[in-house]
């Protein structure tokens, strides 16, 4: 088109300088304006032709960019979820918590509705319930179903325990953990045990869920993917908050809300757009839930193992029998998960293919006649730590009457769950001990013992020792003694709270602080009664003051065990221990001396004589006093400590 109008106007262009010829020479006007008016039709007729092409190509690449808007919209509009469904699905997998799964599809139902809660937060979820009443199992499944609709990026939950951070020493660690689950963009973050958190990062934690965002102290830059703290305030990358990032923020707690409100106070709670809670199981709930687990079993027996399952009917009977309210579901996964062990152990040990086994209603395995109690099956990793605490505590010198004490607290347990085993009623001792005697009688060392020995008979969970003292369990502030002592308690659950000099914490009627941590301990006894053993330690007087203090203390430790002062004899075979645990030997002219040497003590001062720390101290004293020896006789024995090198011949 555009040629054409071209030729069009050289044609015009050509025929004014013929007309310019024609006037001169032949002066025939006439027909040089018939010529022009003919081709100045033909011109605007092909100009309209150009401007209708023009508009036609400039329509056409219009349509084709509204119709590129209209998907980019499409694709930026949310996708509709069926609520309805997603609600359904969890219900067939949870059993019991139709109250709760459903204020849980509502709060995330919320942010598709009325958008996000703050900033770039889509919701603040506090999800409360005790132990075992399926919280985790809900919201495992609740990210797994809403990352298939593509409401989320992620296949998992991204959890935070904040128990990890209890002071004010884990900073970096804490804002790097942070971050890092921070940059979870449109996922699920879950934050667990937040009402042990340090109080200063509870804050910025508060600040997160006011604002949608940390403002940071100092500033930082990425290296390596970790903040680092910025020297340069002047970088034009540096970070200086934290943000979320179209996440949901869920906060889990098996405290009730009442003692959240009690610790955190009522503005924290306010900060939640919605609160759900699960509720206990009924008799009837915990039958289906047995039923429920045990086709679980089986079907994954049939397809991770091949082999076909059959069960006693009456295995849920014993199952249910075993159900822990403390532990909830969980109690019950536990025993089918040991069915599954003791099934995988016995493919692997026999050489013959395992097909078909049935379970029988003691929960041991008959395989074509042959019958494997699942005690047999499994890997006995307890009986193993077991035989390890009894040969420590052989090698300890003295105390025959404590060693037998404790070592009848295996002999209850197991009669315990034999009744449990044979349908009759169980009654529980108290296993909380007070130790009593002189420093270093071993009190400590015999507590260290306890918490793995009552781990290994099964008693205690974890067994770990927690040793702590008056400083700290009582606070340095009105109000802070409670939540520091109730703190130090929780980080024991599963093993022994062992508190050293325990009559420290009682300095009369005036010392309000220490009696605060007094009720509080003896309050968190009671709570965790199930979780926790508490062993109090001091001097045999003090002790017995202290135990006036609180009127539900003593009778909560009844064990009241004394540690003897070590006899003359005991504290020589103390010493030779000691030093060959150095790699040390003594000679034998040291024995008859050392032997008097202790007796004399007893006699004296047995209150700070008659213990292992002074046999401790006396071979590490010879330890220099014979490097010294060695510098002049350069021939003796580098291993060998001689009567000379002990103080008391001096």
């Amino acid at each position: 088109m555009d040629k054409k109008f071209d030729d069009l106007l050289n044609s015009v262009f050509g025929t004014k300088k013929t007309l310019e010829k024609m006037e001169k020479e032949h002066k025939k006007s006439g027909d040089l304006v018939s010529e022009l008016e003919q081709m100045s039709k033909q011109m605007d007729q092909l100009i309209k032709e150009n401007s209708r092409q023009m508009m036609k190509n400039t329509s056409k690449q219009m349509d084709k960019l509204q119709q590129n808007l209209k998907e980019e919209m499409k694709e930026e509009t949310p996708k509709e979820i069926d609520f309805g469904d997603f609600e359904t699905k969890l219900k067939d997998i949870m059993i019991g918590q139709d109250r709760f799964i459903h204020q849980l599809v509502i709060a995330f139902k919320r942010a598709k509705i009325a958008g996000n809660r703050i900033g770039k937060i889509k919701n603040n979820i506090l999800v409360l319930g005790k132990q075992g009443t399926g919280k985790q199992l809900v919201l495992d499944k609740s990210n797994e179903l809403l990352y298939l609709l593509g409401e989320v990026k992620s296949k998992n939950l991204h959890i935070m325990d904040l128990s990890l951070y209890p002071s004010q020493g884990e900073e970096k660690l804490f804002l790097q953990d942070l971050f890092a689950l921070l940059s979870k963009s449109d996922s699920i973050l879950v934050f667990l045990n937040f009402e042990q958190c340090f109080t200063g990062y509870l804050s910025m934690i508060t600040q997160l869920l006011k604002t949608g965002k940390i403002t940071l102290n100092k500033r930082y830059i990425l290296n390596n993917h970790q903040l680092v703290e910025s020297t340069n305030v002047l970088s034009s990358d540096s970070i200086g908050s934290l943000e979320a990032n179209q996440q949901y923020l869920i906060f889990v707690s098996d405290q009730s809300i009442s003692q959240l409100t009690a610790k955190l106070g009522t503005k924290f709670i306010q900060l939640f757009g919605d609160i759900c809670e699960t509720n206990a199981f009924s008799e009837e709930e915990v039958a289906e839930i047995t039923k429920q687990q045990q086709f679980i079993f089986i079907q994954r027996c049939l397809n991770q193992l091949q082999i076909d399952v059959t069960v006693d009917p009456k295995l849920e009977t014993t199952i249910l029998k075993k159900y822990d309210p403390q532990q909830g579901i969980e109690s019950i996964q536990y025993q089918y998960d040991k069915l599954y062990q003791g099934l995988v152990e016995l493919k692997l040990q026999e050489t013959r293919p395992i097909k078909s086994v049935t379970i029988q209603q003691d929960m041991s395995v008959l395989v074509d006649e042959i019958v494997y109690p699942l005690d047999h099956l499994l890997p006995n990793q307890s009986n193993l730590e077991l035989q390890q605490v009894i040969d420590e505590l052989d090698t300890i010198i003295g105390l025959k009457e404590i060693k037998e004490y404790i070592l009848s607290l295996k002999d209850h347990y197991e009669i315990m769950k034999l009744r449990e085993q044979s349908g009759f009623k169980t009654s529980d001792i108290s296993k909380h001990m007070i130790f009593t005697g002189n420093p270093g009688t071993g009190k400590t060392t015999i507590a260290r013992i306890v918490s793995r020995y009552l781990k290994a008979i099964g008693i205690l969970e974890s067994g770990q020792l927690v040793e702590v003292s008056r400083g700290d369990l009582v606070g340095r502030y009105v109000g802070h003694t409670a939540p520091l002592t109730k703190q130090v308690v929780e980080s024991a659950l599963g093993g022994v709270l062992f508190i050293d000099e325990a009559y420290s914490l009682y300095r009369g009627k005036e010392d309000s602080f220490g009696l605060e941590a007094i009720d509080t301990l003896v309050k968190c006894m009671e709570d965790y009664r199930d979780q926790l053993i508490v062993i109090l330690a001091g001097y045999t007087k003090e002790m017995s003051e202290f135990l006036e203090a609180n009127s539900g203390l003593k009778s909560r430790f009844p064990n009241i065990i004394e540690f003897p002062d070590y006899t003359a004899q005991e504290l020589l075979d103390i010493t030779f221990n000691i030093a060959a645990s150095k790699d040390y030997q003594i000679d034998e002219e040291c024995f008859q001396p050392l032997l008097h040497y202790f007796e004399q003590k007893q006699k004296t001062d047995s209150q700070r004589s008659g213990n292992g720390r002074m046999a401790r101290n006396l071979i590490e004293q010879a330890m220099i006093n014979q490097a010294k020896r060695l510098i002049v006789e350069k021939e003796a024995s580098i291993n060998q400590l001689k009567l000379s090198d002990f103080d008391f011949v001096k």
